[in-house]
């Protein structure tokens, strides 16, 4: 089993541009009730996850910024604390469980590591569970 199979496409998830500000990622991310989202570049690269953690921290550590001068600030200054690897489209499954361990998400790249999209932890664990189900009715037979 590939990525492939469990591939939610770019069109259809919620990422940000490096280039946009503090306030529209923290806009985003609450409208859509995200803790985490990816950040691409202008070629559509993968250069990220950008955390609710990592805006609370840049927002701490920066004096005199405020929520309303957030939009001040581009995501590429912030400082990223947690780095989700990402996965080639040809992937495995195995590859994809061991960052589900620490991701929430595992964002996807083709070739030319241009992201296309992500693999959630729900469909691997789902996927997980499903086949301990078979196995144990197999064994049960």
């Amino acid at each position: 089993m590939n990525v492939a199979f469990f591939l939610i496409p770019k069109k259809n998830i919620v990422f940000l541009k490096e280039g946009a500000t503090m306030r529209q990622a923290l806009e985003r991310m609450e409208y859509h009730s995200y803790s985490a989202v990816p950040l691409i570049n202008d070629e559509g690269k993968y250069v990220g996850t950008i955390t609710e953690g990592d805006l609370l921290w840049k927002l701490k550590n920066t004096p005199g910024l405020t929520f309303q001068n957030t939009e001040d600030i581009r995501l590429s200054e912030v400082k990223q604390h947690v780095q989700n690897i990402p996965v080639t489209i040809n992937a495995q499954m195995e590859d994809l469980i061991s960052r589900a361990v620490v991701q929430n998400f595992v964002p996807v790249v083709d070739d030319q590591e241009v992201f296309i999209g992500i693999v959630r932890r729900r469909e691997m664990i789902e996927y997980c569970s499903k086949l301990l189900v078979q196995r144990n009715k197999f064994n049960d037979n």
